[in-house]
């Protein structure tokens, strides 16, 4: 497997619903095996983008150039762009490029609407913000696999709702099979509700 992800960049991304992810994917700590992954922004172009928080991002390769071959994982993070227009729709199609290659999509938030109308939740579980977010969506016909959950994980392809960048991370991680059972379940005690008798699994991890 290769260990870099691809993280899709786009004006108002969502700066928030990413950060556990690649932080923990990049740094290595308690992984199974060492060095960690290394994280590569992908743009429609290599043109800079502005995330939702003011930040300026200049991806790394534009997305003509992604290859499933050449990725662990594409991800997918949520932007007002997802709910105006169609300028992301190549993000949707990548993603479906991944998943019939068998390489993991994990999307969250507004990148849950853009694969909705690609057709590629109509046979998955999923989830996303609320049911009806993805029922507004035109093309959707997956709403009998929608899961009211924090995270869903089924096969190659993880969900998450905004609320949620912690429990996406967990799931990320558990397709990945980034960590340990034990280690897994403490990261997310710790990350998500403070408990602070997870921080003895992750040192003597």
């Amino acid at each position: 497997m290769q260990k870099i992800v691809h993280h899709a960049v786009y004006d108002t991304l969502a700066d928030w619903e990413t950060g556990h992810l690649t932080a923990h994917l990049r740094n290595g700590n308690y992984q199974r095996e060492p060095g960690g992954y290394e994280i590569v922004t992908v743009g429609l172009t290599t043109d800079p983008v502005v995330s939702m928080g003011g930040l300026r991002i200049t991806p790394d390769i534009a997305l003509a150039d992604l290859s499933p071959a050449d990725s662990a994982l594409l991800l997918l993070p949520g932007a007002d762009l997802w709910d105006a227009g169609d300028s992301l729709v190549p993000f949707a199609r990548k993603a479906r490029e991944f998943l019939d290659a068998g390489v993991p999509v994990a999307a969250i938030c507004g990148a849950t609407a853009g694969l909705a109308r690609e057709g590629l939740l109509d046979d998955r579980d999923h989830t996303s913000a609320v049911a009806q977010y993805l029922e507004a969506q035109e093309g959707y016909a997956g709403a009998k696999r929608y899961l009211d959950r924090d995270a869903v994980l089924d096969g190659d392809l993880v969900t998450a709702g905004p609320t949620e960048p912690v429990a996406f991370a967990r799931e990320v991680f558990r397709r990945l099979d980034v960590y340990r059972p034990e280690v897994l379940d403490a990261w997310f005690r710790l990350f998500s509700r403070s408990d602070a008798s997870a921080f003895e699994v992750l040192m003597t991890a």
